[in-house]
């Protein structure tokens, strides 16, 4: 984090400071100007406004946060208030502890959120979430008074002590703002609420009050800005004080008791009525009134001091302390901070006369600069006889480099001096003020009128040896500290004690001066630092104040000390007017012709400039033309060896196109063969995978179609056999029919017929088995080896059948030949049946074995080839 430190007026920016690591939320300065305080939640740091460098760090533990770090008013003591409820005062010097106030007791102990210091630093108010008031004295560093605020108070957010112009800085009246956004204004001392500002629907959010205690602002939670008149809220507050004469009235005379007017005689003396108690204390307090009159009329200052006893204490000590020398000066001064007149002869702008200051007071430091141009343009819009005093730098720049950083206080000081220190000055303007310089010579003359003859001797005037320490106000010829002890003199004495430094300054320094011859030494004598001791001239001084002749003492020929009005500044016109004016008519003329003189030589420079341009301009076309046909020569030569360079070029890049060329006609070539033979391989395999799918294809078709044939041949065959078997058993069964039917009558034949025929059938038939066996068993492994011939097998199976049963012719023939031999026969058939239907039963399961063979060959790719 940093802070800006911005000029009010130009608006500029001063300078940066940093240093903080979180949000600042607090800033004090210091009631000389020179010193602030910056305060954040973990530390508190030191700068110095005169360089904005930081000077001190206050570094607590992390565990202790700090609520606020600021500065007394009028004195030289920081506060410094934590979070833990310790609150410790420091030197701003040295930073030594002074003091730590005690904790509060135990029945009313809150923890401090907000504080507020009177005008003269002894009363300390401190509140923070409850509705009691802790009001400390900072020079008793105790605990003096516990104010209970009303039940609807909670919390307190801030507090501020409205000053009034007749309390000399112990403000009795107190603002408090609380949580419901009301702000109460209570005296401390009597404890009565004077009045309040804001209410509940539209409540306060910040609020601070005029300097002088005049006006509230208060900005509102809703946004908007309001501005009171306390003098329209309250008629206790800038009350002046009561007369300090009061007049006792009689008793009427119809009141009067005998008791009252009763005398007591006593030889030698006449005694007074007696009194009683009260009359007695109203007497007492009327003479202190009445002594007391005088002294406070002209010691009293308006911030509480009294001049009689800071004048002891500078003969004591010989300066103030320097914590309190700018609150003593102010006093002294009874400057009146007329911020309005001021801000309105700033507003002005810097004035005319002291626009190039710079050049004839080259000052180092910008921020000096500034304030003492503001101060003298200030001065000049006052009275415009400070436009044309050349020494005016000289004598504000002392009291400028000390109040730079106050700005108000630094006018009305610098104002303060010339009315009443500068008395007389200006008569004789714009010469050096003779009459003054006259009252210093008759002192000199009266005190050391060796030294004087010497001066006259050497043809030194008051003009030298007094003039450049008045116009100076000894700045040049003394240091800060000097400077410093002597102002406290100065400042806190009659007018006419400056006039009384300078001869005791010259008094003084007798020793060197008479040594000296010549005017350049004397010159350089008051004009530089010298080895004298200030305390010395001091001293000298209030000795010329009481010992000088009334006649000649400077005191009886200036007035006494008259301070500044409030509101608006006095009137300055202690100077010839007439003059002044003539001066000021005799400058504006001469600002008019140097004006006119400066427009004509601006436009004779303005022509001249206008022709050595133009000439420049022509050399410079000249020299460009010049430039540029040497340029073009260059270029025609660069032309033509680029134009060689690119004619090679082409040649190697046309020898570079034909070997591409020609490479890309063997790429292409070899490209086009490349992919012709890729086209060739493709359609080879394009080919390959015809074959290879119509060959899938044959073999599935031809796989089918033996499959087709071979269930359509298993299906012949099954009807086929199953024909037969019908058939088989048909004839069976017609001559089991015939033989029941016939059985009876030809049981003799087939007897006789069965044992002549027995043998030539058994024979027949054993034959018959033999051959029907063979040509079952051959047309199998034919057609086991053939199996694709449809025909055979339905050949063979024919032939088996007709083979596999009885001719009925060679029946009919053994029956015709032996009628026995019928009957036999037919029993030998019953009987060849039984056997023959088992033989076709064992034909019938080799048939299928060697058919079931067949159909795997037929299926089986390689078997089929083969």
């Amino acid at each position: 984090m940093f802070l800006t430190c911005m000029e009010i007026v130009t608006k500029e920016l001063v300078s940066w400071m940093r240093g903080h690591e979180s949000s600042v939320f607090s800033i004090s300065v210091h009631a000389s100007g020179k010193y602030a305080i910056t305060t954040s939640s973990d530390t508190a740091q030191l700068w110095d406004l005169d360089t904005f460098q930081r000077k001190r760090k206050l570094n607590i533990r992390q565990s202790v946060g700090i609520q606020k770090v600021f500065f007394l008013p009028l004195s030289n003591t920081i506060l410094s208030c934590f979070k833990d409820n310790s609150i410790f005062a420091w030197e701003c010097d040295t930073l030594f502890c002074k003091y730590q106030l005690p904790a509060p007791p135990e029945s009313s102990s809150i923890l401090y959120k907000v504080f507020a210091v009177t005008r003269d630093g002894r009363i300390l108010a401190a509140g923070g979430k409850s509705n009691h008031l802790h009001l400390w004295c900072l020079e008793a560093t105790q605990l003096f008074r516990i104010i209970q605020m009303p039940t609807k108070v909670r919390a307190i957010r801030h507090l501020e002590f409205l000053p009034d112009s007749f309390d000399a800085g112990s403000n009795q009246v107190l603002g408090v703002l609380s949580q419901d956004g009301i702000m109460r204004f209570v005296n401390i001392q009597t404890c009565k609420l004077l009045f309040e500002i804001g209410s509940l629907d539209e409540g306060i959010s910040s609020s601070v009050i005029s300097p002088h205690g005049r006006y509230i602002a208060s900005i509102m939670e809703n946004g908007s800005l309001n501005i009171y008149s306390v003098q329209a809220l309250t008629q206790e507050i800038n009350k002046p004080p009561p007369p300090l004469v009061k007049v006792i009235e009689d008793i009427p005379k119809n009141k009067l008791s005998s008791v009252d007017l009763k005398m007591k005689v006593t030889s030698g003396r006449v005694q007074q009525p007696a009194k009683s108690r009260e009359s007695k204390i109203q007497t007492r307090i009327l003479k202190q009134d009445l002594t007391g009159n005088f002294e406070s009329k002209e010691n009293e200052l308006s911030d509480g001091l009294n001049k009689k006893r800071l004048q002891i204490l500078l003969k004591g000590y010989g300066e103030y302390p320097t914590k309190y020398r700018m609150f003593i000066w102010r006093s002294l001064l009874q400057l009146p901070e007329n911020h309005t007149a001021f801000s309105s002869l700033i507003d002005k702008g810097t004035h005319v006369a002291f626009l190039n200051l710079q050049k004839k007071y080259p000052i180092k430091s910008r921020k000096l600069l500034r304030v003492l141009q503001r101060t003298l343009s200030a001065l000049a819009h006052w009275s415009v006889i400070f436009s044309d005093t050349p020494y005016l730098p000289l004598l504000a720049f002392p009291f400028v480099k000390l109040f730079q950083n106050n700005q108000l206080i630094c006018f009305e000081v610098v104002a303060t001096l010339i009315i009443n220190w500068c008395q007389h000055w200006f008569e004789y303007f714009p010469n050096p003020p003779i009459n003054i310089l006259s009252m210093i010579e008759n002192v000199l003359a009266f005190h050391d009128k060796e030294l004087l003859q010497h001066f006259i001797d050497h043809d030194v005037t008051s003009q030298l040896y007094a003039w450049p320490l008045l116009e100076t106000v000894f700045s040049e010829v003394l240091t800060r500290e000097e400077w410093l002890k002597l102002f406290d003199n100065v400042f806190s004495n009659h007018p006419s004690f400056l006039l009384m430094t300078v001869v005791a300054y010259n008094v003084c320094s007798r020793a060197p001066l008479l040594n000296c011859n010549l005017k350049n030494d004397f010159q350089y004598f008051f004009h530089h630092r010298n080895n004298l001791d200030i305390s010395v001239v001091i001293r000298e001084v209030y000795r010329l104040m009481e010992t000088t002749p009334s006649d000649i003492h400077p005191d009886s020929m200036l007035d006494a000390f008259v301070a500044l009005t409030k509101g608006q500044y006095p009137v300055f016109n202690q100077y010839p007017k007439f003059i002044v004016d003539y001066q000021t008519q005799e400058r504006e003329r001469i600002r008019n012709d140097e004006l006119d003189y400066l427009r004509e030589r601006q436009t004779v420079e303005d022509m001249q400039a206008e022709v050595d341009q133009q000439r420049v301009e022509d050399e410079a076309w000249y020299q460009k033309q010049e430039l540029l046909h040497k340029a073009e020569e260059t270029r025609r030569a660069m032309l033509l060896q680029e134009e060689e360079k690119m004619i090679q070029q082409r040649q190697r890049l046309a020898a570079v196109k034909r070997e591409l060329k020609i490479k890309e006609i063997h790429l292409q070539d070899a490209a086009r063969r490349r992919f012709l033979k890729l086209q060739q391989d493709q359609r080879e395999m394009e080919l390959r995978r015809l074959d290879d799918e119509i060959g899938r294809k044959n073999l599935a078709r031809n796989q089918e179609a033996v499959a087709k044939e071979m269930r359509e041949d298993a299906d012949v065959y099954r009807r086929k056999v199953d024909l037969e078997e019908h058939m088989f058993h048909k004839l069976i069964e017609t001559d089991q029919t015939q033989i029941q039917r016939t059985q009876k009558w030809k049981e003799a034949e087939e007897k006789e017929f069965y044992l002549r025929s027995e043998k030539k059938t058994a024979a027949l038939s054993d034959a018959s088995r033999k051959q029907f066996l063979n040509r079952e068993i051959s047309a199998a492994v034919e057609h086991a080896e053939n199996p694709c011939n449809k025909e055979a097998p339905r050949f063979q199976n024919e032939q088996v059948a007709s083979s596999c049963l009885p001719r009925t012719s060679q029946l009919n023939d053994i029956s015709e030949m032996d009628p026995s031999a019928h009957i036999s026969v037919n029993r030998r058939t019953i009987e060849w049946d039984t056997t023959g239907q088992d033989l076709i039963k064992k034909v019938r399961n080799l048939r299928q074995r060697l058919t079931a063979q067949a159909r795997n060959r037929c299926q089986t790719p390689g078997l089929l080839a083969t």
